[in-house]
């Protein structure tokens, strides 16, 4: 079915009215997120996992606490997401020696693999998220939402 035939996709309900822009991103997030689950089944990955795994390659070895609060999630989604991905052998997870109370967590060299397919999938993702679109208006987009963010950014850090 085209994605224009779902009046979910088309239609602007009658209370959106004043909110046109928060009621499309809304769509847009809600049919990214289960274009990205799409994806991610095939690399094995729940949405989600791909920002924690991303989070710990560019990082290193970080506690959990930080983790947590790096990818800003409900501390038990993310012990449930570790400890799928570490059945999965992508991370690993051990006392921090500096304070045995803590809990450090790394990507293990068996995720590098996973790494590159990671990569490949968003790839994959940002082009039919943005197919039909040129360079500049892709930019713009970005630019765009970059502005969103931030407004959001401003407000969740003020909750």
């Amino acid at each position: 079915m085209k994605a224009s035939a779902d009046p979910a996709c088309t239609e602007l309900p009658t209370a959106a009215r004043r909110g046109p822009v928060s009621h499309t991103v809304s769509r847009v997030a809600r049919l990214h997120r289960i274009a990205a689950g799409k994806v991610l089944k095939g690399l094995g990955l729940y949405p989600g996992q791909e920002f924690l795994m991303m989070y710990l390659w560019d990082e290193g070895a970080v506690r959990q606490s930080e983790l947590i609060k790096a990818v800003d999630l409900d501390p038990s989604t993310v012990t449930k997401m570790l400890q799928r991905l570490e059945q999965a052998g992508h991370v690993r997870r051990r006392q921090d020696p500096d304070d045995r109370r803590a809990v450090l967590v790394e990507a293990t060299d068996a995720s590098c693999g996973l790494l590159a397919e990671v990569e490949v999938a968003w790839g994959e993702l940002e082009e039919r998220t943005l197919a039909g679109m040129d360079e500049g208006e892709r930019r713009e987009l970005a630019r765009l939402l970059g502005r969103v963010e931030a407004n959001l950014c401003g407000e969740a850090g003020g909750a």
